[in-house]
């Protein structure tokens, strides 16, 4: 899948590194441990690219009311995932991925010696994104991605009476919808991007 002709200039897919899943911990014992997933799956992490950008990702993976009321019980027999009493096995039609990035310092509360280089449209415009769906150490490209929302905004400086004098600053928000039909609960989506020069920027997991 290759975003370099979105009707947005510049409005193209980036990274984000590392994935924590946003349900809940809240039973743990010795031989059980239960997930709530009430709202989706929440993802936020931290990125950088080659020429020393760093930038921050936050989103959510959902589908209606698909995640609402379900969890997953671990226990010494494996996992189950519930909805009350039903027993779920498998992802609805289509998951609607979310997500917003938007650059930060790479050594957040230290102050950089270098001048800082911050994410441009123009970079953004250069990588390409592939999903897939990983069964065990299977990977199976997932096709018909739909992009249903992609813009960018520029953010607003703190120091208003300096905003003339300092660079812009942009975010950018991605709504797409993967099919997701038939896939258990079990497998994970992940996330590959590459560069044009076909350098892997980054790679990620979103998993229940």
């Amino acid at each position: 899948m290759d975003f370099r002709n979105d009707i947005l200039a510049g409005v193209t897919l980036l990274i984000f590194l590392g994935c924590a899943p946003a349900a809940s911990l809240n039973q743990s014992k010795r031989d059980k441990s239960v997930w709530n997933y009430d709202g989706g799956v929440i993802f936020v992490t931290d990125g950088s690219l080659p020429n020393g950008v760093c930038f921050r990702v936050n989103g959510e993976v959902n589908a209606g009311e698909f995640f609402n009321h379900l969890k997953r019980v671990d226990n010494e027999h494996g996992t189950v995932f519930l909805r009350g009493t039903e027993t779920v096995s498998e992802f609805p039609q289509a998951l609607d991925v979310s997500f917003a990035i938007r650059d930060q310092l790479c050594t957040p509360g230290l102050r950089e010696i270098a001048p800082r280089t911050y994410l441009t449209r123009e970079m953004m415009s250069h990588l390409q994104l592939s999903i897939y769906w990983k069964h065990g150490v299977d990977l199976r490209p997932v096709k018909d991605v739909r992009e249903v929302e992609a813009r960018v905004e520029r953010i607003a400086p703190y120091a208003k009476g300096l905003a003339a004098e300092l660079p812009d600053r942009f975010e950018w928000s991605y709504l797409l919808t993967v099919p997701s039909a038939g896939v258990p609960l079990t497998d994970s989506m992940v996330f590959v991007f590459r560069t044009n020069e076909e350098h892997i920027a980054a790679r990620v997991a979103a998993r229940l």
